[in-house]
């Protein structure tokens, strides 16, 4: 019967601690609304916001690099379920100017630019 018992209580607590555990890295689904920040990437590139190529901005008429966007904060306008079970979000920045000079709004992958910080909570 211990066995049991103990068995039952670390299914339980390993159950609770998955979830306590999402909610600690911010990984609660998106809703329309969410004002999120965007921090500086890893590389020189984002790897999971859909941001143009630099050659793409300066043929445009902008400067070929992204610290333009460090620290903006964006509203999520849309949710988007993938068939992989990923999660998109198109974002546009929360004072309404356009990203670049020319975009309006910018897709992202959810799921993937918060594991790899490039998007984050506003605190």
């Amino acid at each position: 019967m211990r066995k049991i018992y103990y068995l039952l209580l670390l299914t339980v607590s390993f159950t609770f601690s998955n979830q306590l555990q999402a909610l600690e890295m911010g990984q609660i689904e998106p809703k329309v609304g969410d004002v999120l920040v965007i921090n500086s990437p890893n590389n020189n590139t984002y790897n999971h916001i859909d941001f143009p190529r630099l050659n793409t901005i300066v043929k445009r008429g902008g400067i070929a690099n992204y610290k333009s966007v460090h620290g903006n904060h964006v509203v999520v306008k849309e949710v988007i379920k993938n068939e992989d079970g990923t999660t998109g979000i198109v974002l546009e920045r929360q004072d309404n100017r356009k990203f670049f000079g020319f975009l309006k709004q910018v897709k992202a992958n959810y799921t993937k630019s918060i594991t790899a910080g490039e998007l984050s909570k506003k605190q």
